[in-house]
């Protein structure tokens, strides 16, 4: 069964129950890991994934909250003696400067260092990123501070499809990708330049029409994030739920 793990729930500021949001879509023979945090290695094995099915990763933007795993990954699969290649994938942007951080690692030097192939993700709407056996996947821009993609995982087997907004004030663009969609991944940081509240993310889900809405990258420190659930419903008439950390939402 396609499903997707919540890694990570909060915003940029985690706590010991809530990592940074990040998630894995997993499907029969690999997943895909969209973002990477904190230490990678260990959050995969709590989630029950092994490092070696991961063939394909996505990074949405350049913000430490988001890539901030990257360089720990890389390092800790190579010393485990992991042979496969890498895809990782993102805007010119972000894979710029994520080659400029390794390079400052100095991962050229690093000897039998496993192949890791950048794959630039076109500055359009619904652009393609990748196809697999199992799932192929979109992207399109949305509203942050910086270059960023908000997502459209689809199964290919079923034609079902789940949509993540990534970092993103209230866009058209989040409601192309999660057009005819069963689920929609939002973030609820709160309503801000960059950002979307969880009222708004109530409104762009209503729009769509979507049947299941999950708030995402919200705040954690000082506040009970299950107040949002009530904000989302003053705009929202379906199902409305907090992504936590370790959940499975099936697609």
């Amino acid at each position: 069964m396609s499903k997707i793990i919540i890694l990570g729930s909060a915003n940029s500021i985690p706590d010991a129950q809530h990592e940074n949001a990040h998630f894995a879509i997993e499907g029969k023979d690999e997943f895909i890991l969209v973002d990477c945090v904190g230490n990678p290695l260990v959050r995969l094995q709590q989630a029950g994934l092994d490092f070696n099915r991961l063939n394909h990763l996505i990074l949405t933007h350049f913000h430490p909250d988001h890539v901030s795993g990257v360089p720990l990954l890389l390092m800790n699969m190579w010393l485990l003696g992991r042979k496969a290649p890498l895809m990782v994938y993102g805007l010119d942007h972000t894979l710029q400067r994520m080659s400029n951080l390794m390079d400052a690692y100095g991962w050229d030097e690093w000897p039998n260092f496993f192949p890791v192939t950048f794959q630039r993700v076109p500055a359009q709407e619904l652009a393609p990123v990748l196809v697999t056996d199992e799932f192929r996947v979109l992207a399109s821009p949305v509203e942050h501070l910086i270059p960023t993609i908000g997502l459209r995982v689809e199964v290919r087997a079923s034609g079902r499809a789940l949509a993540y907004s990534c970092d993103t004030q209230p866009c058209a663009a989040v409601v192309g990708l999660a057009a005819g969609a069963e689920v929609l991944i939002h973030e609820a940081t709160g309503e801000a330049v960059g950002h979307s509240s969880a009222q708004q993310a109530g409104e762009i889900a209503q729009e769509v029409g979507v049947g299941r809405l999950y708030l995402i990258h919200y705040g954690v420190h000082g506040v009970d994030p299950r107040a949002l659930l009530d904000q989302a419903r003053t705009s929202f008439s379906g199902e409305v739920a907090l992504a936590e950390d370790f959940m499975s939402i099936t697609i």
